[in-house]
């Protein structure tokens, strides 16, 4: 049997992290807005609004909304990343008020991600 390194514990420790915190008071999605400098200089402001004012309507409890700094792709913002419980994160680039309508009720609620708008799925965590 090989060895485990501390990288690949810091891996498994990250992974199990990102797992139960999204599963932390029966939450079925996890959403973030990237709200660095750039993000914000974008318009993320307005889709952290668009999203919470859409969460609010709809009634829905399962959701939770966070934010962060940059990814590091300032030349996509306003970034969003979704995740749903046992399925691949998906970060939208270039995002505004209407594509975060259309995301929100097409990704998250109903399942169907929203190909247009995608920059990327999955993670950079290894399993």
């Amino acid at each position: 049997m090989a060895k485990i390194k501390i990288e690949d514990l810091k891996k498994i420790k990250d992974r199990v992290h990102a797992e139960t915190s999204l599963r932390e008071g029966e939450r079925r999605v996890k959403v973030t807005v990237h709200m660095g400098t750039c993000g914000i200089a974008a318009g993320a402001r307005e889709v952290m609004n668009t999203l919470m004012g859409e969460i609010d309507e709809s009634g829905v409890s399962d959701v939770v909304v966070t934010t962060s700094g940059c990814m590091g792709l300032c030349s996509r913002e306003p970034e969003v990343t979704v995740e749903v419980i046992d399925q691949e994160p998906v970060i939208y680039e270039y995002m505004n008020p209407n594509k975060m309508r259309q995301v929100f009720k097409r990704h998250i609620l109903e399942g169907e991600i929203q190909t247009p708008f995608v920059l990327a799925r999955g993670s950079e965590i290894t399993k």
